[in-house]
């Protein structure tokens, strides 16, 4: 039988949940929320990745409510969830294409290896299935690899695929996609990009020049910038999104690899320190494993929670 999707990320944040979850059961069995138990758990939730300033955040919120009381590690994995969940509330919000631009542009950036064209192409199966018709840029023609992968995309969703010579330039392929989206009545059309931040300087001409090109064609462009992170580099990710937020106007995060970490606590981190739309998150190679993030699925599955309150509907 086939996993839903929330059964999926709560397997696919069990290594996140072990390093969580499994410190809660040992601090917390059956203690009283004292000075010594607080400052466990807050050890506990910064080298689960969750960063210093949510940790102090939650703390102060123990303190206040249950400071002194005997509490079980499952009164305290529930407060925890419901923490957490407020914290990543106010970023889970889907991608939606805005239908005022035909095609709607988006740019998708980060640094190489994050799984970039993977995205595009699951991403690009997800509207195809609901209808819109999609088009795709190989943007990043330093990486022969990279053009094929979302060469093999293109079949796979029928999505046509702009792509140039190897080492091309970017800049003119976004344009001739965008014009040939246009023409063809496109509803989305995905820009891949180079990621190379080692050159950062050479990184920033490269995406200036193709929004700056794109720009030409239509002035509004791109509608949206897409930020696909690595879960697996933990604090690192909180770096990548200063370094591309001063490149590009990013938009919206794209979180893959929850399935290959023990870091998934950084997705509460990033949502703290930037609160940028975190659209999707990835546990997974399947199609169907990047899905619209859910602040209380993802907070439960964090923690160890034993229920996951939208399996019923997936």
């Amino acid at each position: 039988m086939a996993l839903g999707f929330f059964s999926r990320l709560k397997q696919g944040l069990s290594r996140s949940t072990q390093k969580l979850g499994g410190g809660l059961t040992s601090v917390f069995t059956k203690r009283k929320l004292d000075d010594e138990a607080l400052e466990e758990l807050e050890d506990l939730l910064i080298t689960a990745d969750l960063g210093p300033s949510v940790a102090e955040r939650i703390i102060e919120s123990f303190r206040k409510t249950r400071f002194g009381t005997e509490v079980t590690d499952e009164e305290i994995r529930n407060t925890l969830a419901d923490e957490i969940a407020s914290v990543l509330a106010p970023v889970a919000i889907p991608f939606e294409p805005d239908p005022a631009h035909k095609p709607h542009v988006v740019l998708v950036v980060g640094v190489n290896g994050v799984g970039k064209t993977t995205t595009i192409g699951k991403m690009a199966r997800f509207f195809t299935d609901q209808g819109k018709k999609v088009m795709m840029v190989a943007g990043d023609t330093f990486r022969a690899a990279a053009v094929e992968q979302l060469q093999v995309w293109g079949e796979r969703t029928g999505c046509p695929v702009i792509a140039g010579a190897p080492n091309a330039d970017a800049a003119g392929l976004a344009f001739e996609g965008l014009k040939r989206a246009k023409a063809q009545g496109a509803d989305l059309l995905f820009v891949d990009t180079a990621g190379r931040l080692h050159n950062k300087s050479a990184l920033m001409e490269e995406l200036a020049k193709i929004i700056r090109v794109m720009r030409k064609f239509d002035e509004t462009a791109p509608h949206s910038v897409l930020l696909v992170l690595d879960a697996t580099t933990g604090q690192n990710a909180v770096e990548q999104v200063r370094v591309f937020r001063e490149l590009v106007n990013v938009t919206g995060l794209v979180v893959t690899k929850l399935d290959g970490s023990a870091r998934g606590g950084i997705v509460v981190a990033l949502a703290d320190s930037f609160g940028l739309p975190v659209h999707a998150v990835g546990v997974g190679e399947q199609v169907e494993d990047l899905r619209p993030f859910s602040a209380q699925d993802f907070a439960k599955g964090l923690v160890g929670s034993p229920e996951m309150g939208a399996e019923a509907a997936s």
